[in-house]
């Protein structure tokens, strides 16, 4: 409520001698010395003090200032200048009413005894109504009506900042931090709107949250993935802080859908990303039952695989080593188990996974196609807490670990395979004599120091075991750990600190019956360390910027001899060192509600180092490269720079909102990319090594431009996409016909570097809530690549673009589930893609009594289409309170159609004739039961 008394100056200027003789009755009231002391006495026995002394009669509510604490003595003192000392750190203010001595304490506004200009108003000689201009060039003060909010029921009113007279403004600042009501944890990614405009604010990392807000009223509504909505309504009368403590929302967990904010997917200025909760994956039917978020990735467009049992992604066209997996900030080299039918990830302490497809965040780089950023989730820092489940192929355990209440926790996981009986079902014969073994487990430690402060440490093992043959065992392992350091540097700047470190290694061990047995071994390591800053400089512009450094270090390959009659010469390939860093910085920029820029600049370094020798070639036409062609050997020392590489990198993204639930968005963005993988296989492969770029091998770069129209339907229930792409590549690798490319000191003889063009267009729709929910994704696109040198052998298909191996034009996928009840529901989850590239023979000749085959185009033919269907029935259990464990029962059925789509296309000669035969992973239907349990 707002209290006016009439302006003094229309009193003075009556020149009456009564209005003279209250100005000085005034001026000597204010100053009737007063000596009061606030030690030993509560708030309310200070202010009775205080009252009995000056006169005064004081009026305020109890809970006003039953927190106050008055500290100080006062000797002489006015009234005025007692209540300025006391108020001053509270929300409070006062006002003297002289004529009847009275003081009214207010929260957080003030009366003011001078009406604002717009109240006065005259009429010019036209008639129109000219504004009186005040004195002082300030706005007018807030003016707040108490029956506003009984327009929205049980919304409690929140008052912010305390009122000065003297620095009025149109707009005020309000900050704060949203935080689980239930785990102390913050929450990222929470969208905050104001009633009336457009445009929303997102929470950071940390929960923290920075709003400009008109003074006065505002009605303000938060919504996350996870979190109940909410209202609140909020008076700005200066600047202040609101910390938001939020419920959280079981029955979001429910859905099946991709969704982490109502309308992000329109309103956000970056476009091709995609967010995937751990927790979405649940009741989406895949192969024996096993949660799996990278191929729940796969069902979005733009995503897909060279085949079933293929570990890697490919992404808008891109190779499987264009994409960057990260684990809690840590590259994961092949997060991939059993022939990359699983993922190396456990599901139950997985939060999320974020990919980007276009223009990635500045602070991402090294890799030309996508960015997959993992996240596991932080502990429960009240209580225990664990999830588990029991399957055909693998058992399953995440327990959640309080260490002191509110404040530290640790998060443990483990996962092991019995797979072996599954390999025997298998529609392979030699699969059917094999042998595999898995197990993967991570440790997460996650301590918050204050609100401004909180450190994350991650620890990460995997291994795989396999045995394709009697005489060889294969192994494969990924190692990593990270430490993350978030803290808040001012009101406006956020800090993250990190540092981590990646290993991959795989291993041959060849035990056979005759005197060749050898062990082989690989690794990659790598160790970043990494500086991000986030500054708020104003409502218009969010700055990100850092600073980032890596260090690599390959042994490429050695084989040993195996026991004493092994016949096998022992070969070391020279280990490969490099530095990669970058500095970047990019800027959200608001130029209106309705257009929205996100542009950014990083620059890359590369510098392949010592020690190491390098071939050069013979240049020219006729002379390939090969070890007859070596001109120069060069031998660096450690440390010394061989061959530096680098240039600028942008990210510019812009998003135009034509209403509030349809945007139009388009982005263009290039990059670099300094290590790269040696494959002649179809499709990735465990013992697929990686190359650092050198003076031979040049880096990868990489161009790409989207353009899309993003609309929601229904109050968001619905959400449409249609976006378009196009990519470019330079210095693309791939191999040479008949290219050794395992254990090669000179390995750049066997490889050779073109470019490559894709383009496509994705279509997504999702239904988000009601019982039917999930998604169509759809995609028309083509990767065409293309390796013209100077000779026939540098050449593939005479130097014209030819199919990549994953090229499929026309890709389909549909997730859906239907719920009957909360504890019944079935799920259906359709693939269909065109048939990947192969390269077939074309006929026979004999020449010198033997029988030799030649072969089409490289990739000139297609095995046949790919489709499977899969179901499944999903059982929770009862949902009574008091119980040990909840439990969640899936029934699925893999491949229900038993298409036996095939895997690889192989060609044998038999009598004569030379023969196709096609392999198939599951070619049969594939029932599972996996039970989950949750306390």
């Amino acid at each position: 409520m707002t209290y006016f008394t009439e302006p003094r100056s229309f009193l003075i200027k009556k020149g009456s001698l009564f209005a003279i003789l209250l100005v000085v009755q005034f001026a000597f009231s204010q100053n009737v010395p007063i000596t009061i002391s606030g030690e030993s006495k509560t708030s309310s026995e200070f202010f009775k003090e205080l009252e009995d002394k000056s006169g005064y009669s004081f009026f305020y509510l109890d809970d006003w200032i039953e927190d106050l604490k008055v500290e100080q003595n006062f000797q002489e003192a006015t009234i005025s200048n007692i209540l300025e000392v006391v108020l001053s750190e509270t929300q409070l203010n006062f006002y003297l009413l002289e004529e009847e001595k009275r003081v009214f304490l207010l929260q957080n506004t003030i009366i003011y005894d001078e009406l604002p200009p717009s109240f006065y108003q005259t009429k010019d000689t036209l008639g129109s109504t000219t504004v009186v201009q005040s004195k002082r060039n300030v706005p007018p003060p807030t003016f707040y009506n108490d029956e506003v909010s009984q327009t929205t029921e049980k919304l409690p009113v929140v008052r912010i900042g305390r009122a000065n007279e003297q620095h009025l403004r149109p707009t005020y600042r309000l900050s704060g931090r949203a935080i689980n009501a239930e785990t102390g944890a913050p929450i990222p990614d929470l969208a905050i709107r104001v009633k009336g405009r457009s445009g929303v604010t997102v929470t950071n990392e940390q929960g923290e949250y920075e709003l400009v807000l008109p003074a006065g009223y505002n009605l303000i509504s938060t919504s996350a993935m996870g979190i109940r909505d909410s209202e609140r309504e909020v008076i700005m009368y200066n600047d202040g802080t609101m910390n938001l403590q939020l419920q959280e929302s079981l029955e979001q967990l429910q859905e099946v859908v991709v969704e982490a904010d109502a309308v992000s997917n329109v309103e956000e200025a970056v476009s091709g990303s995609e967010e995937i909760s751990s927790e979405e994956s649940k009741d989406i039917p895949l192969v024996l039952g096993e949660r799996n978020i990278l191929e729940v990735a796969k069902a979005l467009p733009g995503i897909s695989s060279a085949g079933e049992g293929a570990s890697g992604l490919n992404v808008r066209g891109g190779k499987t080593d264009q994409n960057l997996v990260l684990l809690d900030d840590a590259v994961i080299y092949n997060p991939t188990h059993f022939f990359g039918i699983f993922q190396a990830l456990n599901p139950f302490t997985t939060e999320k996974v974020n990919i980007y497809k276009g223009a990635p965040p500045v602070e991402f780089g090294g890799r030309l196609s996508s960015v997959l950023d993992i996240e596991t989730k932080n502990g429960d820092t009240e209580k225990i807490s664990g999830e588990g489940s029991i399957g055909p192929v693998t058992g399953n355990l995440a327990l959640e670990i309080p260490l002191k209440k509110e404040v530290s926790s640790l998060v443990i996981g483990g996962r092991g395979a019995y797979a072996d009986w599954i390999l025997k079902a298998l529609d392979d014969e030699d699969l059917s004599n094999s042998e595999a073994s898995f197990f993967d487990g991570i440790i997460k430690y996650h301590h918050k120091f204050s609100e401004n402060s909180e450190i994350r440490g991650t620890a990460y093992y995997s291994k795989d075991n396999f045995s394709i043959t009697s005489d060889s065992l294969y192994n494969y392992s990924n190692r990593l750990g990270s430490v993350r350091w978030a803290h808040k540097l001012s009101e406006k700047s956020t800090g993250v600190l990190t540092a981590s470190n990646s290993n991959y290694n795989f291993g041959i061990d060849y035990d056979d019956e005759g005197n060749s047995n050898f062990e082989l071994d690989y690794t990659i390591n790598e160790s970043e360390l990494r500086y991000r800053l986030n500054t708020r400089l104003n409502e218009a512009h969010t700055l990100d910027y850092g600073i980032s450094g890596k260090y690599y270090s390959v042994e490429p390959g050695n084989i040993e001899p195996k026991g004493n009659d092994s016949n096998v010469e022992p070969i070391t390939i020279d280990r490969e060192r490099a530095l990669e860093g970058a500095l970047f910085i990019g800027d959200e920029f608001k130029i209106s509600d309705k257009l929205l820029l996100n542009v950014g600049a990083r620059y890359a370094f590369y510098a392949a180092m010592g020690e190491a020798t390098q071939n050069t070639y013979q240049e020219g036409e006729g002379a390939p490269r090969s070890e007859s062609t070596v001109q120069d050997t060069i031998s660096y020392d450690s440390g010394e720079f061989i061959k530096t590489y680098g240039g600028p990198e942008a990210r510019v993204s812009a998003r135009y909102l034509f209403t509030p639930d349809f945007s139009v968005k388009a982005s263009f963005n290039n990059s670099y990319q300094f290590i790269h993988t040696l494959s002649n296989n179809t499709t990735v492969s465990p013992i697929d090594t990686w190359k650092l770029s050198d003076l031979n091998i040049k880096p990868q770069k990489g161009y790409q431009a989207t353009f899309g129209f993003f609309k929601n339907f229904n109050e968001n229930m619905y959400e449409l996409s249609l976006e378009g792409y196009y990519k470019r590549m330079d210095d693309v690798l791939d191999f040479k016909t008949g290219a050794d490319l395992l254990l090669n000191e000179n390995v750049e003889t066997e490889v050779l570097q073109g470019e490559g063009k894709a383009y496509g267009v994705e279509f997504l729709l999702k239904k988000k809530r009601g019982s039917l929910n999930g998604w169509l994704g759809y995609t028309y696109s083509r990767s065409k690549y293309r390796f013209d040198g100077e000779t026939s052998e540098e050449r593939i298909n005479n130097g014209e673009f030819f199919p990549s191996n994953f090229d499929k034009p026309h890709d389909l996928s549909v997730i859906a589930n239907y719920k009957f009840t909360r504890r019944y529901s079935v799920s259906m989850n359709f693939v269909y893609q065109t048939g990947r590239p192969i390269t077939y023979p074309t006929g026979t000749f004999r020449f010198n009594n033997a029988d030799y085959v030649t072969f089409s185009d490289r990739n000139k033919y297609r095995i046949p289409d790919f489709y499977r269907l899969d179901l499944g029935i999903n059982i929770e259990g009862n949902h009574k309170k008091n119980k040990l464990a909840h439990s969640f029962i899936t029934i699925q059925v893999y491949n229900v159609l038993g298409r036996n789509n095939p895997y690889s296309v192989f060609f044998v000669t038999d009598d004569g004739e030379v023969k196709a035969l096609q392999s198939s992973i599951f070619g049969m239907p594939i029932p599972s039961i996996t039970y989950n349990f949750k306390f």
